[in-house]
């Protein structure tokens, strides 16, 4: 297989940054994380510097419009270190006061001096990884935070940062339907203004896998949780968390900018171990080894260990899918059959008005959107409006 490197012409305006130290391992996690593991964290800091102004060398970057700080935990960032990230970024004047700056917090792992550096750096958005209100539950789960962590958090940031943002896991075992509307009920009245509602996924080779497989753990029923998703919808839509994204709610002029850039087809560059990268044309995966990814980081050599040259049929069906988790952008019917035959475009005129006519998309300024009825079967319709182009 080519290893392809990342086309440092195109106009990148988005970073994402990996951080992948843990405190602990939740046992429902897929992602690259290092638990147990925090006395890498000053050489891994240098691989990552060094792998960011590597490629800073190789390229006119211009003022990024977002950058986000992801993991494992960013929260447990040595401040000295996270400085250090600042400084190398600030060199190449990267960062403006309008570049919507996010840090994934996980609650328990923040102290007051902590939010005051992040509010000195520039950091304006906090991701803060809520996911339910059953401590016990999330014990169970080896995720290791109190609600008095989540509200003492909820209470400091809300001072210093005026967009914050919380995740919810809906579908999590011995959660109850009225359990979970309580904690629908209760966060609208925090100090937020975003929230992130994803669906419980069993990923190969956790330990939530392991225990579902061998029936120590029962998931709720599927019809159920997605009643309560719609329910979710309607409940945070009274209190102006709107939907703009399957799993994204946020108030007006609250919408995450980064994960739009993903929505949106548009390029962004990750550093860092295992971080995923897309040019607009390839798809760029960093090696996933620590040890062989700070050899080659401080080499200067290719970290991709998977690249991936998208077909133009495969661009087109990503974009009809992306583009139809945006509930409030939705897909251009004109980009849907641009090149289809005349008789292809009076089948896909019949068929998107007999989705309007059953409630499942809506027509409005030339784009489809989908209804919160349409959600249900939305990879049904992603395939079929594929067919038509």
């Amino acid at each position: 297989m080519k290893i392809l490197s990342y086309d440092t012409s195109v106009d990148t305006r988005s970073f994402y940054i990996h951080w992948p130290f843990c405190p602990y391992r939740c046992h429902f996690c897929p992602f690259i994380a290092l638990a147990g593991q925090d006395e890498f964290m000053q050489d891994y800091h240098k691989a990552l510097t060094n792998e960011i102004k590597y490629y800073l060398s190789s390229c006119q970057q211009k003022t990024l419009e977002t950058l986000y700080f992801g993991g494992g935990t960013p929260s447990t960032y040595p401040k000295e270190l996270l400085l250090d990230t600042f400084d190398t970024l600030r060199k190449d004047r990267l960062i403006s006061t309008e570049t919507e700056v996010t840090i994934e917090v996980n609650p328990g792992t923040v102290d007051d001096e902590k939010l005051l550096l992040w509010k000195e750096l520039g950091i304006n958005r906090l991701s803060i990884g809520v996911q339910s209100l059953n401590s016990e539950v999330l014990k169970r789960l080896n995720r290791h935070q109190s609600n008095f962590d989540v509200l003492s958090l909820l209470d400091k940031a809300s001072k210093l940062f005026a967009n914050v943002s919380i995740d919810l896991i809906l579908g999590l075992p011995s959660i109850s339907n009225i359990e979970w509307q309580e904690i629908i009920k209760t966060i609208v009245q925090w100090p937020i203004k975003h929230v992130s509602t994803y669906f419980l996924t069993v990923h190969e080779n956790t330990r939530l896998y392991f225990g579902v497989k061998n029936r120590q753990i029962v998931l709720p029923n599927e019809d159920e949780i997605v009643d309560l998703y719609l329910w979710t919808i309607d409940y945070l839509r009274r209190f102006g968390l709107l939907q703009y994204e399957t799993s994204s709610f946020a108030k007006e002029g609250f919408e995450c900018k980064h994960n739009q850039v993903y929505w949106s087809y548009k390029p962004y560059k990750a550093f860092g171990l295992g971080a995923c990268s897309f040019d607009g044309k390839v798809r760029y995966q960093n090696e996933k080894n620590l040890m062989q990814y700070l050899q080659k980081s401080l080499s200067n050599e290719n970290l991709s260990i998977f690249t991936e040259e998208l077909t133009p049929e495969q661009i087109h069906l990503e974009k009809i899918m992306l583009g139809m988790r945006q509930m409030n952008k939705g897909v251009s019917i004109n980009e849907l059959v641009f090149n289809a035959s005349e008789e292809k475009k009076e089948q896909f005129l019949s068929y998107i008005a007999l989705l309007n006519n059953r409630g499942i998309i809506n027509i409005k300024n030339g784009n489809i959107f989908l209804t919160t009825r349409g959600l249900s079967v939305e990879n049904e319709i992603v395939v079929n409006l594929s067919n038509f182009s």
